[in-house]
C-alpha cells in the first residue's frame, strides 16, 4: 500500500499528468455514455479525419482551404451515391437469394455430415453427427427469430438511415470548412500546461492517421481483387463474399479465419467436394497470403508498430466494450494506449515547461 501511495501522490502532483488523465477519462465517459445519442457526429468526426489528409494534401499543391473542401466533398458524395446506389442493391440483392437458398445449404451440409460415420468410423460416430446437426438446427431457429426481430424494426433502421445520410454529410462539411475555428474553441477551454497531453496526440495523430488511410487502401483493393477472382472462377454471391473479403481484414488474424467458413460453405454447395471447390480455398488463401505478406507491409511500413498478442488482445478487450465499433476501432485505440505509456513520465524524468512545449 505503501508503494501505491507513493505512486499515486508523485504522479497526482504533476498538473500534465493529471489534465491527461482527466481528458482520456472525458473522453471514455463521453463514448460510454452518449455514444449512441452522438453517432451521426462521432462517424462524420472520423470522415472529417480521413478527408483531412486530401484536403491538405491539394492545400500544398497550391489549392486554397476552401476550394480544396469543396473538391474532396464533392468527390466523398460521388463515392457515397455510386455505394448506395451502386454496391448496396447488389449486395442487399445477393443477400436475399442466399436467404433463400439457406434451407438447401443446410439439408446438403447435413446430407454430407451424415456421411461422415460411413467414411470415417473410427473418428466420428453416429451420436456425435446426430448431436451436431441438433445444434444446427437450434443456431437456425435462432436466426430466424433474429431475422424476424430486424424486419420488425426495419422501419425504425430506415428512418435512422436517413438521419444520417442528410446529417453526416453536413458535419463532415463543416468540420472540414471550419476546422480550424473548432480547434480554436477547443483550445480556449484547455488549459495552457498540457505539454504531455501534446506529444499523446501528436504520437496518435501521426500513426492513426497513416494506420487508418491505409487500412481504407487495403479494404478497397482485397475486396476488388476477391471480386475479380470469384467473378473469374464462378462463385456464386461473389459481391458479397468480396465484401466480406474486404472488411475481414480490418480484424487482423481472426476476420480471415471468419470469413472462411461463408466461402467455404457456398463453394461446397455450388459444386461439393470437386476440383472447384479446392481451386477456391486455394485461391482465397493466396489472397490472404499476399495481403499479409506483400500488401500490408508496402502500406504499412511498421506504422503501428504492435506486437500481435497486443493486436488480439485489443480486439477482444475494446470488442467487449463497444461490440462492433470498438472491434473496427481497436488498434486505433491501441495505438491510444501505447502512445500514453510511451509518454507517461518516468520517475527521473522531467516534463518541459510549458514554455519549451509550445516553442
Amino acid at each position: 500500500m505503501e508503494v501505491l501511495r507513493q505512486w499515486f501522490q508523485r504522479f497526482s502532483s504533476d498538473p500534465q499528468v493529471v489534465i491527461l488523465f482527466l481528458l482520456l477519462l472525458f473522453g471514455f465517459v463521453v463514448v460510454l455514455t452518449m455514444g449512441q445519442m452522438l453517432a451521426p457526429v462521432l462517424a462524420a468526426l472520423v470522415l472529417s479525419y480521413l478527408l483531412e489528409g486530401v484536403v491538405a494534401t491539394l492545400q500544398e499543391w497550391g489549392m486554397p482551404r476552401l476550394v480544396a473542401v469543396t473538391v474532396v466533398f464533392l468527390l466523398f458524395m460521388v463515392f457515397l451515391v455510386f455505394t448506395l446506389l451502386g454496391l448496396f442493391p447488389k449486395l442487399s440483392y445477393q443477400l436475399t437469394q442466399l436467404v433463400q437458398q439457406l434451407p438447401h445449404i443446410i439439408t446438403k451440409g447435413q446430407e454430407a455430415i451424415m456421411r461422415l460415420p460411413e467414411r470415417y468410423p473410427e473418428l466420428v460416430s453416429q451420436a456425435q453427427v446426430q448431436d451436431l446437426i441438433n445444434a444446427i438446427r437450434a443456431e437456425v431457429a435462432s436466426l430466424g427469430q433474429r431475422v424476424v426481430s430486424v424486419s420488425v424494426a426495419s422501419v425504425v433502421g430506415v428512418i435512422t438511415l436517413l438521419v444520417y445520410l442528410i446529417l453526416v454529410p453536413v458535419l463532415v462539411f463543416f468540420f472540414l470548412k471550419d476546422k480550424a475555428r473548432i480547434i480554436g474553441w477547443m483550445n480556449a477551454y484547455l488549459p495552457r500546461d498540457r505539454a504531455l497531453s501534446t506529444r499523446v496526440w501528436r504520437e496518435v495523430n501521426a500513426q492513426i492517421g497513416n494506420y487508418v488511410r491505409g487500412k481504407i487502401w487495403e479494404i478497397l483493393i482485397v475486396g476488388l481483387v476477391s471480386y475479380i477472382t470469384f467473378l473469374w472462377m464462378g462463385l456464386q454471391y461473389a459481391v458479397l463474399l468480396a465484401t466480406l473479403v474486404g472488411f475481414s481484414v480490418v480484424i487482423p488474424y481472426l476476420g480471415a479465419a471468419a470469413v472462411t467458413l461463408p466461402i467455404a460453405a457456398i463453394a461446397f454447395f455450388q459444386w461439393g467436394w470437386s476440383a472447384d471447390f479446392w481451386y477456391v480455398l486455394v485461391a482465397y488463401g493466396v489472397i490472404q497470403a499476399l495481403d499479409g505478406n506483400v500488401l500490408v507491409p508496402l502500406l504499412f511500413s511498421e506504422v503501428v508498430n504492435l506486437h500481435p498478442v497486443a493486436i488480439i488482445l485489443a480486439v477482444l478487450v475494446f470488442g467487449g466494450v463497444w461490440g462492433f465499433w470498438g472491434v473496427f476501432f481497436a488498434i486505433p485505440l491501441a495505438t491510444l494506449v501505447q502512445a500514453v505509456l510511451r509518454a507517461w513520465p518516468r520517475r527521473a524524468e522531467q516534463l518541459p515547461a510549458p514554455e519549451e512545449a509550445a516553442s
